[in-house]
C-alpha cells in the first residue's frame, strides 16, 4: 500500500494546500530536471525547490470530518475517504489504496469550494 503522495499528486496538492500542511518533501536531482523517488520526511523549504509530500495522516488532517469505507472485491480490498462538506457527504470512487482515495477527495472538495 502506498505511505504517500506520488510525483504527480504532490504536485497537484501543492496548488491546492498550504505546503505546511505536508509532512515530507521530494527533494530534486543536482540538475533540477528530475525528483528524486523517495521523500525525506519534515517540511519542504521551497528556497531549495523542494516539493511537498503528503503522508496519509497529513492529507486526513487537510479533509473535514472525513470516514474511510473498505470492501472486499474478488479478494482485493478496495477503499474509498467520504467527507462531510456543505451539508452532504461526499464520497471518492473505490481505490487500492488509501491515498488514491484521499488524494481525489482533496481535490474534489476544492474544486466544489471554488
Amino acid at each position: 500500500m502506498k505511505a504517500y503522495t506520488d510525483l504527480e499528486q504532490s504536485k497537484k496538492l501543492a496548488e491546492i494546500l498550504p505546503i505546511e500542511s505536508a509532512d515530507m518533501y521530494y527533494h530534486p536531482y543536482p540538475n533540477d530536471e528530475d525528483w528524486y523517488d523517495i521523500p525525506n520526511f519534515g517540511e519542504a523549504d521551497l528556497k531549495f525547490n523542494q516539493l511537498p509530500c503528503w503522508s496519509l495522516a497529513a492529507l486526513l488532517d487537510n479533509i473535514p470530518q472525513v470516514k474511510l469505507d473498505s470492501i472486499m472485491q474478488y479478494d482485493k480490498k478496495l477503499w474509498r475517504c467520504c467527507a462531510y462538506f456543505a451539508s452532504d457527504w461526499h464520497n471518492s470512487d473505490w481505490y487500492d489504496n488509501l491515498i488514491d482515495a484521499c488524494v481525489k477527495m482533496i481535490v474534489e472538495l476544492k474544486e466544489k469550494k471554488s
